[in-house]
């Protein structure tokens, strides 16, 4: 046994550290230790202690490095937005890509934007789309039964219960059907999805003012479609016409800012009349 030997931190060293105490054992038959010579064994055991727990803390510290190179950084997801208007007022919506969405009157639009693509849905109403180009995101806007991918234009989309009406103003876009198979509609053309199909496109002039500027160019619309229309811009509410007056076809260019002379000159033209009850306008015949 070992004498001489009374420093508690010592005997707890000796415990913990084999290589010390064999050490000691081994010139136990060369004498006693001096207390100089016990305290550089232990600063010797001190310095291969810290000297392990630095190279464990590097190993450590490379291996989360190796996890951080080896696993991808999680996919951030898409950001849904909702954006709407009230009767009579319109908005435009600056969007984070670049693009930018135009609201009118009484219209709702749920808007997506991803890493891979960027979603759109017309819920109510008509909105002018100015997309950003990206070919590595594709934009796509539904509306009712409808979608229209692009990667960089501008159009027009106009929702109502009978009808969306597509008007594209620069580049091209694919307007699509349920049911109804696809159309590609280059700028200056218009064309409607209605009754289930997909109608030819048409030309049309984008230089003239539209909605954005006060006026309507009903070119395909129904009675039905256009009361829709008027009833977004504020003012007096607007009925729904009768079955019997709702599909009469509508065509002209109008201003917006009189829906009731607007619905006088129509009705005269189209054997109704329009009546006025305190803030609400009824079409009858």
């Amino acid at each position: 046994m070992m004498r001489g030997i009374a420093d508690t931190d010592l005997r707890d060293d000796l415990r913990s550290d084999s290589a010390l105490r064999e050490a000691l054992q081994a010139s136990a038959a060369a004498g006693r230790l001096s207390n100089d010579e016990i305290r550089a064994m232990r600063a010797a055991r001190r310095r291969r202690t810290v000297s392990v727990a630095a190279i464990a803390l590097v190993a450590v510290v490379g291996f989360g490095g190796w996890r951080q190179w080896m696993i991808p950084t999680p996919t951030a997801p898409a950001v849904a937005l909702h954006f709407g208007t009230k009767p009579g007022e319109t908005r435009v919506v600056e969007l984070a890509d670049g693009s930018s969405i135009q609201l009118g009157g009484g219209s709702r639009v749920d808007v997506n934007l991803g890493p891979d693509r960027r979603e759109v849905r017309l819920e109510a109403g008509e909105a002018y789309f100015d997309v950003a180009h990206d070919p590595s995101k594709s934009f796509t806007v539904r509306a009712g039964a409808t979608d229209v991918r692009v990667l960089g234009t501008a159009f027009n989309l106009n929702l109502t219960q009978e009808q969306v009406g597509l008007a594209v103003y620069r580049g091209a876009v694919r307007f699509a059907g349920a049911s109804a198979g696809k159309q590609v509609v280059t700028a200056g053309y218009r064309t409607r999805f209605h009754q289930g199909r997909i109608d030819s496109p048409v030309h049309f002039d984008p230089m003239q003012p539209d909605w954005r500027l006060g006026w309507l160019d009903t070119a395909g619309m129904t009675l039905g479609d256009l009361v829709e229309v008027l009833d977004r811009q504020g003012g007096p509410s607007i009925a729904p016409p009768p079955p019997a007056l709702a599909g009469i076809a509508v065509s002209g260019r109008f201003r917006l800012d009189n829906s009731g002379q607007l619905l006088d000159a129509i009705g005269s033209a189209n054997g109704f009349h329009v009546r006025r009850e305190a803030h609400r306008l009824v079409i009858g015949p």
